[in-house]
């Protein structure tokens, strides 16, 4: 199979490729258009730690930190105007695949600043300022699955944004942001806006539950612990995905698709694979299911349309067999509820500091370019 009928037989099966990278490098040099035209690739999300990457690693942000050094623009105004800048043109390479899937695909996801992840009304007010300098329908506004973030997703569903949520580790969390969608969906209803134009997606951590989970097999060290290594992230996001598939079979769902609202897609994020005794393609194989969305690394990309395989659906009707694998887990010490707490906590920690790494590169930059623009 050839690498553009692999991508294209994971497409055909339901999947949506997006890719988990963005640059103003990858926007200029015309790979992703490249991406979207052969790899089958229909949308993109970023994160803080891939902005800081970017910004210090390319001069394609050289003339704009020029141009916000001479004015003598703060970092955070800084870090805002360049991620808005790099979200718009993406916006508008997917402009295309944004109208051919109706709406669907075609996304690009921006941050709400994880630093406010335990505040609800700044997320929402943050989430209302991105949506209005992004000015593009396609843009999605990333907001995290804490418990405060809950309430900042319903408003701002509520307000017609479309809305990625972030860092969702367990499937209780998974329940709770869906509920928190249809609340959001039908206070936008209340609020006049037209359903169908409000896309939303539920972003599932894969690989990081697995590194946590095999971590903690590992120090118990017994035969039965070390069997289950590499089984509890594909077994965590099959049960999210049988718990969507509960929620899309309920009343109050049927009542919102009858007025053009359309499922909040769970997608499987953190699908590059940490440890090298797995195969590279794991998390993406393994997670093949109509209706979801996979956001990989370019790594991964590329190794599936090299040599990955794609056998159907191997999510829907194994909630029965994930069960076991958690009841295992459970038998042999692993205690679930505080590793879904570790992971968002850290998943928090980890932002939290690339956004401030963004601030200090950023702010690098405008100190390094000042004095030629002053003189």
């Amino acid at each position: 199979m050839s690498s553009t009928d692999t991508l294209a037989a994971l497409s055909e099966a339901g999947v949506s490729i997006w890719l988990d990278d963005l640059s103003r490098q990858r926007i200029n040099s015309g790979n992703l258009i490249e991406l979207i035209t052969d790899k089958h690739v229909v949308g993109v999300t970023s994160n803080p730690t891939i902005f800081a990457h970017a910004v210090v690693h390319a001069e394609d942000y050289a003339q704009q930190v020029n141009q916000l050094a001479a004015r003598g623009a703060s970092a955070d105004e800084a870090v805002r105007e360049i991620t808005v800048a790099d979200v718009q043109q993406a916006c508008d390479v997917f402009s295309g695949t944004w109208e051919t899937s109706g709406g669907i695909d075609g996304r690009v996801s921006l941050e709400v600043s994880p630093q406010l992840a335990h505040d609800t009304d700044a997320t929402l007010a943050q989430a209302a300022e991105l949506w209005k300098l992004v000015d593009r329908p396609n843009v999605m506004i990333k907001i995290p699955a804490t418990v405060e973030g809950l309430g900042a997703i319903t408003g701002a569903l509520a307000d017609g944004i479309s809305v990625n949520v972030t860092l969702v580790f367990s499937v209780q969390r998974h329940r709770e942001v869906m509920a928190a969608f249809f609340a959001g969906l039908e206070g936008a209803s209340a609020n006049g806006f037209d359903l169908a134009t409000i896309t939303s997606v539920a972003s599932f951590f894969v690989s990081r539950v697995d590194t946590e989970v095999d971590k903690r097999l590992e120090v118990i060290g017994t035969e039965e612990a070390l069997a289950l290594r590499g089984q509890a992230a594909v077994a965590n996001a099959r049960l999210a995905y049988a718990a969507y598939q509960q929620e899309l079979g309920t009343r109050r769902w049927a009542q919102l698709k009858e007025a053009g609202a359309r499922p909040q897609r769970p997608l499987w994020a953190s699908t590059g694979v940490k440890n090298p005794a797995y195969p590279d393609t794991k998390y993406v194989t393994d997670l093949i299911a109509p209706g979801v969305v996979n956001t990989m690394p370019e790594n991964t990309l590329l190794a599936l349309a090299d040599h990955g395989e794609v056998p159907g659906d191997q999510v829907s009707g194994t909630a029965e067999q994930a069960q076991r694998v958690f009841d295992e887990l459970a038998e042999v010490g692993i205690d679930l509820d505080d590793v879904f707490v570790v992971l968002e906590r850290e998943g928090v920690e980890k932002f939290d500091a690339s956004w401030s790494e963004l601030g200090e590169t950023v702010a690098g930059q405008l100190a390094k370019v000042a004095p030629h623009s002053a003189g």
